[in-house]
């Protein structure tokens, strides 16, 4: 889901560098000490996964696992993902230093919305499996939805390949969802302190 150099408008590219510098504060701010070398492996997972591309279509589609990160770091999924984007962007040419802050948004947004969302479907009582379920599987979705707008922000006549982007990664979402649901399940039984409000399935 990396937007190439080239295919977005100023406007969209200064509005989402504008935004993740802020959200990267943010993010910064509330990281502590003792997530950071938590940050470290995640970025480091979504990193990997990113790189292992399946051909899908008229394109190509991957493990994104966004939703893990913001489940685990909150905002602090903003300087992880930046830093795994920026690494891929040097070393592997994926998407491209000029539209970072572009992609940056589109994977982290998502995955901070969804740590509000499965901490309030905790708070309802949904069990803990689908609470993160739908976390994997929504993240992907927002992060589908978030690059076909940036498409069609930037020029009308990428309507089409949006809609082709956002339907390609509808298998994902499953696969993620199954994913995140399994590794926080797993978590939560072996050591819930990683998951703050997770303890034995509810929230605290």
């Amino acid at each position: 889901m990396h937007i190439s150099e080239g295919v977005l408008s100023a406007p969209v590219l200064v509005s989402g560098l504008a935004l993740t510098v802020a959200a990267t504060a943010l993010g910064l701010k509330r990281l502590s000490l003792e997530e950071t070398g938590r940050a470290g492996i995640l970025a480091a997972s979504f990193f990997v996964a990113s790189l292992i591309h399946v051909p899908l279509g008229p394109g190509n589609v991957h493990l994104i696992l966004n939703g893990m990160v913001g489940l685990l770091l909150g905002w602090g999924a903003f300087p992880a993902i930046l830093t795994a984007l920026t690494l891929q962007a040097v070393l592997f040419q994926f998407g491209g230093l000029a539209v970072l802050g572009v992609n940056t948004l589109i994977m982290a947004l998502p995955a901070v919305i969804c740590y509000y969302l499965v901490r309030g479907a905790l708070n309802l009582r949904m069990p803990l499996w689908g609470a993160a379920f739908a976390g994997g599987a929504l993240s992907v979705l927002f992060a589908a939805l978030l690059a076909a707008l940036a498409l069609v922000l930037s020029n009308g006549h990428f309507l089409k390949a949006a809609s082709l982007l956002v339907a390609a990664h509808f298998p994902v979402m499953i696969i993620e969802g199954i994913i995140t649901a399994f590794c926080v399940s797993f978590l939560n039984r072996v050591q819930p302190s990683l998951l703050p409000f997770f303890r034995k399935g509810r929230p605290t």
